[in-house]
């Protein structure tokens, strides 16, 4: 019996690639650095707040993952690069994908009224986006601006968590996020730019061809250090900020370097390593500047 559940555990967390919510819950915890400083709440509040934010993530996120493996495995099962996922191949069943994504969704709203009102109030909003997604790639080449914004909204939802309001000043942090996510799902889509245009799915890579998208993918990255900048100059953060997105920009420099129009063999090294090493050293470069200067 404990075995069974173990297994059924680990196929769980292989669907939803778990170890992907290491993309956008460092920034979100910038976010919520950031109220923490400027709002002055108090340091006793911080842990339990953070704490709740993790959760609203991590749950969030497993949700959304889940539905989409659910909407898309019609798709999956044709595509021969993902035709061997979890409801496919039958690891794991329609039914208990759906209570996955159910309790996920409880657990997520459980969080957001733990945090505040205002969170609560919009949590089913946060929800809708995340499952609107899903559908993008059916009509719009733009799936991946949606995505990114699925993951930028995160720090100014850890920004309504610690404050339970909201700066407009976060919304850099939103821009810099969604542009950076849609960046780098470029890169990644590249892999399926001959199944997409055969299926009649929208991607950058289907309408622009390879070439055209990873200079939308550039483009994109540019723009999110662009948005980091000027953030440095809103908030008054210090050198260990601008550190953070020499940082940044050197790993994007590394994560372009791996991917070219004739050569996709190192996408998963682009699209992983460098994106994790991404939001963990902007944490630590931010984090340190904040808590440093408050």
């Amino acid at each position: 019996m404990a075995t069974a559940v173990l297994r059924k555990l680990r196929l769980t967390l292989e669907m939803i690639r778990f170890e992907h919510s290491i993309f956008a819950l460092p920034f979100a915890l910038t976010g919520a650095l950031l109220a923490w400083r400027v709002g002055g709440s108090p340091t006793s509040a911080l842990a339990p707040q953070l704490g709740w934010i993790v959760v609203c993530m991590v749950a969030a996120r497993s949700a959304a993952m889940a539905f989409n493996r659910l909407l898309d495995a019609d798709i999956d099962a044709r595509n021969p690069r993902t035709r061997s996922r979890h409801l496919p191949a039958g690891l794991l069943s329609v039914r208990f994908a759906w209570g996955f994504t159910i309790l996920s969704s409880i657990v997520f709203l459980v969080g957001a009224r733990a945090l505040n009102p205002l969170c609560f109030y919009l949590a089913p909003i946060a929800l809708a986006i995340l499952f609107f997604y899903s559908y993008t790639k059916r009509f719009t080449s733009f799936s991946h601006v949606v995505l990114g914004f699925c993951l930028g909204i995160a720090p100014a939802a850890a920004w309504i968590a610690i404050t339970g309001g909201l700066d407009p000043r976060i919304l850099a942090l939103t821009l810099a996020v969604t542009l950076w996510t849609a960046g780098f799902d470029i890169i990644y889509s590249c892999q399926d730019f001959a199944f997409d245009q055969q299926a009649g799915l929208h991607s950058m890579p289907a309408r622009l061809g390879i070439a055209g998208a990873l200079v939308v993918a550039r483009t994109f990255h540019v723009g999110m250090l662009a948005a980091l900048a000027w953030m440095v100059f809103a908030f008054g953060l210090g050198l260990y900020a601008w550190l953070g997105i020499l940082a940044v920009a050197a790993l994007l420099a590394w994560e372009h370097s791996l991917v070219r129009a004739d050569d996709l063999s190192r996408v998963n090294a682009a699209f992983f390593t460098a994106n994790g090493y991404v939001s963990i050293l902007f944490f630590l470069f931010w984090s340190a500047d904040i808590l440093w200067n408050r």
